[in-house]
């Protein structure tokens, strides 16, 4: 039967377009990258996000992180990460995942932390904290930047032209969540988690010990800086570890909304308790040496009995971090002398 003309070219329209349908289908089902695929997979990421993450769905990628400057997704994990503030170097040695980049340090400190050990030995210094080198941050080529607004606000857009960048809100009193934040950029929920569990547990241990031990002491905690002098609140790093620690604050130090109390020499007396904790940061070492001559420094219940410890400024204040706060944890049993709970 002779067909039509017009009948035939409709028919070989058809199926040229059945055929070009087909060869997109293949050519995106070959590449693991396309937009087709990506898309795909996102409802799994979407899940794991609302969950929070489980064993089987933690490590789901693509995945959208919802963070401090907005939502930033994230298509695969991270292999090349760089840190823009030493807290969150901390916390990505922490997950054990590849650091390529960072800031070290806090300020005039030099270097990364020894006991951060060979998480870093290949990290290279993006710093300093205050003006991040960009042209070396794309150097390195990364596939996720974390960092804070506190720290690179005005900086957030161009960062997130060279990679995506998730930024936590600032580095003090939420470090835990932080923790938990990174953790769900890198898809490392669950390990977050456990390490946090396990210094909770740990830190409560240590904590009954103390109050058993020592009849419940209060503890405070005082900081020499090029400034005036501080007593450290338990909205701060330090604060918060001697609260999970369950360890009491002198009654005029429970604010839980104040970072701290600067205190002239004058007023001493507002940092007595049954201990006290002191650091010195650059540039206090002759304020310190000052405060400790006084005679009202000599009159602290802490100082007349002998309970007194100095602690490394580093670690107490500026590490900001889950391995910082096992190592107060350390200073604490320490000084007590009660089991280190390990």
């Amino acid at each position: 039967m002779r067909r039509e003309p017009g009948r035939l070219n409709r028919h070989r329209r058809a199926f040229a377009a059945v055929a070009a349908a087909v060869a997109l289908t293949l050519d995106v089902a070959g590449c693991g990258s396309d937009d087709e695929k990506s898309d795909a997979a996102k409802p799994a990421a979407a899940s794991a996000q609302a969950s929070g993450g489980g064993s089987n769905t933690a490590a789901t990628f693509p995945r959208t992180v919802t963070h401090d400057k907005g939502t930033t997704e994230i298509k695969a994990k991270p292999k090349r990460v760089v840190a823009l503030d030493n807290s969150l170097v901390e916390a990505v040695a922490l997950l054990d995942e590849p650091l390529v980049g960072g800031i070290s340090a806090y300020r005039d400190q030099k270097g990364f932390p020894s006991y951060l050990g060979p998480a870093v030995k290949d990290t290279k210094e993006v710093g300093p904290l205050d003006s991040p080198n960009l042209e070396q941050i794309l150097a390195l080529k990364p596939d996720l930047i974390v960092s804070a607004t506190v720290r690179h606000d005005q900086l957030y857009g161009q960062l997130s032209k060279i990679a995506p960048t998730v930024f936590v809100k600032t580095t003090g009193p939420i470090w835990k969540d932080n923790i938990k934040l990174i953790a769900q950029a890198l898809g490392d929920e669950d390990k977050a988690a456990a390490k946090l569990s396990a210094y909770e547990a740990r830190a409560k241990k240590i904590g009954t010990a103390v109050n058993a031990k020592a009849n419940n002491p209060t503890v405070s905690v005082v900081r020499f800086v090029d400034g005036p002098t501080r007593i450290y609140l338990p909205k701060t790093f330090s604060g918060i570890v001697l609260a999970d620690a369950g360890i009491a604050r002198p009654e005029n130090q429970r604010d839980p909304e104040k970072f701290n109390i600067e205190i002239s020499e004058e007023q001493i007396g507002l940092a007595d308790a049954d201990y006290v904790f002191v650091t010195a940061f650059s540039g206090g070492a002759d304020r310190k040496a000052k405060f400790l001559a006084n005679p009202l420094w000599q009159r602290l219940k802490a100082v007349q009995g002998r309970h007194v410890v100095e602690v490394e400024d580093p670690i107490w204040m500026t590490s900001v971090s889950l391995q910082g706060a096992e190592m107060i944890l350390d200073d604490l049993a320490k000084a007590f002398a009660v089991d280190p709970a390990k």
